[in-house]
């Protein structure tokens, strides 16, 4: 088993109940050293003591199985902002949120997410019309996304 399959499985083993999910596990850096990411979310979010939870019970397994046997640093936390959403499940709990999606076109799509389904999200679609904004409802499929933001409203 690799090192990702094998912290990938550490991670949901350690998850506190169902409401917690994995999105994703990143290891990268060079042979010397390397940086473990693990990226955990929830139904209703994740606070800073879960993850460090499930950091220390992945931490003392790697330790203990002298799982890497390199210099490394491993980090648990939420995919944060700067994270695309990756998996159903995130575009289910943000449910109301406004998007940017980058299309597998290139084209880019402003919109409050109305409604997620297994293979498709229905989004309020923001278009420009000189100085108003008008709007309309469509479906994209997950084939169609390329990728996924959640943008931040500071009003």
């Amino acid at each position: 088993m690799d090192l990702k399959q094998h912290i990938t499985e550490l991670a949901q083993r350690f998850l506190p109940d169902d409401s917690y999910y994995l999105v994703e596990v990143i290891i990268k850096g060079s042979d010397a050293k390397q940086k473990v990411l693990v990226l955990v979310d929830g139904d209703n979010g994740v606070n800073i003591d879960i993850c460090a939870s499930i950091s220390r019970q992945i931490g003392h397994n790697l330790e203990e199985n002298e799982t890497i046997d390199k210099a490394y640093t491993l980090e648990v936390s939420s995919p944060g902002i700067d994270h695309p959403l990756l998996l159903t499940r995130q575009y289910q709990s943000r449910v109301g949120k406004r998007l940017k999606i980058t299309l597998t076109s290139g084209d880019e799509v402003l919109g409050k997410l109305l409604e997620v389904s297994e293979d498709s999200i229905k989004l309020l679609k923001e278009a420009k019309k000189g100085k108003k904004i008008e709007t309309e409802e469509i479906e994209l499929t997950f084939n169609d996304i390329e990728k996924s933001f959640v943008l931040i409203s500071f009003k």
